[in-house]
């Protein structure tokens, strides 16, 4: 009597790599924080009003009165940090990358991410229709809506995702720690130009970092997505 053989059990499915279950974990976190944010905001819920309002009349009466600061705070706004100059140092990155290390998919990633982030960015913008503050006496314009910051949103995403890579490639001490102050400066620093320049209520510059930040958390889940059953291929390790 012949018994028929049972098959090999199948391997289990392997488990997702640790970062991306971070990273997706993160993402969720922060993008349900974004959207209730955006939800008060949208329906003009009294006590975020409030806090935004004087908070801001706070900040333009020193803006107005500080003049020299002010506009030291207009050149970081309009040169250092603005979106403009973030996606450019952004896209040396990738050049580098194809550059010196053949990563050909990180660079697409990289370049790909920030395109995104803008639509997103814009999409927002134009779905809330936020105004702007506006002051008897401005000491500077912006145009589009206001919420959420595109300067915080940009300068978040372009430091978050380049942290990212450096980190992952194991920087020395010294220059890992440069880099976590110099983007840190960058984001925070941006935000608070932003406000105290009068172009943009607190919750505009919390909702542009939000929104900015899990982004980076979903990039980093798809760049950890197993492209195929093998490792990632060497080029971009």
């Amino acid at each position: 009597m012949h018994h028929r053989r049972s098959a090999p059990p199948s391997p289990p499915a392997p488990e997702p790599p640790r970062t991306l279950r971070r990273a997706a974990r993160v993402a969720g976190a922060l993008g349900a924080c974004f959207l209730v944010l955006l939800v008060l905001v949208a329906l003009r819920w009294h006590p975020l009003i409030t806090v935004d309002g004087d908070l801001s009349r706070t900040t333009h009466r020193w803006a107005v009165r500080d003049h020299e600061l002010t506009h030291v705070f207009r050149v970081l706004t309009d040169w250092v940090w603005d979106p403009t100059t973030m996606r450019l140092v952004c896209a040396a990155a990738a050049v580098w990358l194809v550059w010196r290390r053949a990563a050909w998919w990180t660079a697409l990633w990289l370049g790909i991410t920030c395109a995104v982030a803008t639509i997103v960015q814009q999409s927002v913008k134009a779905l809330v229709g936020r105004p702007r503050p506006v002051w008897p006496n401005p000491v500077d314009s912006a145009h589009y809506a206001a919420f959420p910051s595109g300067h915080a949103m940009t300068a978040t995403v372009v430091c978050g995702l380049l942290l990212w890579l450096l980190h992952r490639h194991g920087p020395r001490p010294a220059l890992w720690r440069t880099a976590v102050t110099a983007a840190l400066i960058s984001v925070v620093g941006v935000g608070v130009t932003r406000v105290w320049l009068g172009v943009h209520w607190p919750s505009d510059v919390l909702g542009g970092w939000l929104a900015g930040a899990a982004l980076v958390a979903v990039a980093v889940a798809v760049h950890e997505w197993p492209r195929n059953d093998r490792t990632r291929p060497p080029v971009d390790q």
